[in-house]
C-alpha cells in the first residue's frame, strides 16, 4: 500500500512565517461575486523558533550596499494597492507532482489556481513561491498581492514544494517549481490559460527558489517528475528579498549574525543545501555552496528579471539580490532592481511591528510587479 504524507506534521507551529504579506485586495472564495471588501488587516504571524534548520536569526544592524545599478524607492507616501472587485475562478488543492520522500511516503504537492474571468481568450499565468525560511512552504500567503495582480487580467497559481520540514534540499524545491510551470503548461488548456506566457514570483526562500528556476532554464538535472515532455522555462521572473549567495547570506549584518551562520552546524541554509545532520556549515562545502548559487548558471539566455529588496532587511542581506542582479545586467539579460527605503523582510509582524510589512503592498511596489508581467507574458 502506497503511503501518502501531506506535509510533516506539527513543524508549522514552531517556525517563522516569512514573506506572508497582506495588502488591500482578498481573493473571493464565491467565485460568483467579486470581492466587496478588499481591506485585508494586518495579522500576527506565529512566533519564531526552532525548527528543523536551527531558528532564523535576525540581525541588529544592516550595512549599506552599493545602489549604483538598483532604483531607491521611497514607499512611505504610497497608497496601499486596491481592488475592484473583479469575478474569478479557483481551482484548489490541484496536485501538480508527486515525490517520494524519503520515508517511503508519497508527497502529493499541490497549487491553488485562480483565474480572472473578464479576460479574452486564454490567460498568462504566474506561479507564485511562497516564503518560510526553507522550513515550511504556505501556499496561501500574501493572497492580497496576488489579488492585484490578477486584477490586471493574470491568473495566479499559488503552489507549495518540499522544504527542510519534508526532508527536502534546494534541489528538490527548484524541481517542484518546474514541476508546476510543465503541469501549467501541460494543462494550459484546461484552466483557461496560456501555456506559452508563464512566469515566477516569489518571496523570501520562494524568491530563492524563483531565481534558480528561471537561471537554471535548460538544465535538464532539475526537471525531474510528471510532464517531462513540455518546457519548463518561463518568460519572467520576480524575486523579492531572496537569497543568492548563501555563504554571503549574512555579509550586511552585525558580527554576532555572519557568527551564526558560519560556526552552527546544520543551520537551516546548510541544511536545505547539504541535507540534514551533517554536522557542517556551507564554508566546509563551498562546492555545494556554488552549486547552490543562481550566479553560477547565468549565461545570457535568462529571462527578464525584476528584483526588490529592503534597505533595513534583517533577515537575508540587502547585498543579495544585487549579487543576481549585477551578474544578470554584466551577462545582457534585462534586469531591475528596486531598493525599498526603509523596508524589512516583508510582513514580519511576530516581532511586534504589525504594520511594517505593508510597504510591501502599495501601489509603488506592487504597480511595477504588475507592469513587468504585462509587459513580458
Amino acid at each position: 500500500m502506497r503511503k501518502i504524507s501531506a506535509r510533516s506534521a506539527g513543524i508549522a507551529a514552531s517556525v517563522v512565517a516569512v514573506g506572508l504579506l497582506l495588502a488591500g485586495c482578498a481573493v473571493p472564495v464565491d467565485t460568483t461575486t467579486p470581492s466587496a471588501d478588499c481591506t485585508v488587516p494586518a495579522a500576527a504571524a506565529p512566533a519564531m523558533g526552532g525548527g528543523g534548520g536551527g531558528g532564523l536569526p535576525l540581525s541588529t544592524t544592516v550595512a549599506e550596499s552599493d545602489q549604483s545599478t538598483s532604483i531607491v524607492l521611497d514607499a512611505d507616501d504610497s497608497p496601499q494597492a486596491q481592488c475592484t472587485g473583479v469575478e474569478l475562478t479557483e481551482y484548489s488543492n490541484v496536485v501538480f507532482s508527486e515525490p517520494v520522500l524519503d520515508d517511503g511516503s508519497t508527497y502529493l504537492i499541490r497549487m491553488d489556481i485562480t483565474v480572472p474571468q473578464d479576460v479574452s481568450g486564454p490567460v498568462p499565468v504566474v506561479v507564485y513561491i511562497p516564503g518560510g525560511g526553507f522550513i515550511v512552504s504556505d501556499r496561501g500567503g500574501s493572497i492580497g498581492n496576488r489579488s492585484y495582480l490578477m486584477e490586471h487580467g493574470i491568473a495566479v497559481a499559488a503552489i507549495e514544494y518540499r522544504t527542510i520540514g519534508d526532508g527536502g534540499t534546494y534541489r528538490d524545491g527548484v524541481a517542484d517549481v518546474k514541476s508546476a510551470v510543465r503541469f501549467l503548461r501541460a494543462n494550459a488548456a484546461d484552466y483557461g490559460l496560456d501555456g506559452d506566457s508563464i512566469g515566477l514570483w516569489g518571496e523570501s526562500a520562494g524568491a530563492y527558489l524563483a531565481s534558480m528556476a528561471g537561471v537554471t532554464q535548460g538544465d535538464e538535472s532539475f526537471d525531474v517528475g510528471e510532464n517531462l515532455d513540455v518546457s519548463s522555462d518561463v518568460s519572467a521572473v520576480v524575486e523579492e528579498f531572496g537569497a543568492s549567495d548563501l555563504t554571503r547570506i549574512a555579509a550586511d549584518f552585525d558580527q554576532e549574525t555572519q557568527d551564526y551562520y558560519r560556526e552552527t552546524p546544520d543551520n537551516f541554509v546548510t541544511t536545505y543545501v547539504l541535507g540534514a545532520g551533517t554536522g557542517e556549515t556551507l564554508f566546509d562545502d563551498p562546492v555545494a555552496a556554488a552549486a547552490a548559487d543562481p550566479v553560477t548558471y547565468i549565461d545570457g539566455t535568462e529571462p527578464p528579471f525584476l528584483n526588490y529588496h529592503g534597505t533595513n532587511d534583517t533577515l537575508i542581506s540587502p547585498s543579495q539580490t544585487l549579487l543576481t542582479h549585477d551578474a544578470l545586467l554584466a551577462a545582457g539579460v534585462p534586469s531591475t532592481r528596486y531598493l525599498v527605503q526603509g523596508a524589512g523582510h516583508g510582513d514580519l509582524s511576530f516581532l511586534g511591528d504589525p504594520e511594517g510589512g505593508r510597504v510591501w503592498s502599495t501601489e509603488a511596489v506592487l504597480d511595477p510587479i504588475v507592469d513587468f508581467f504585462v509587459e513580458n507574458l
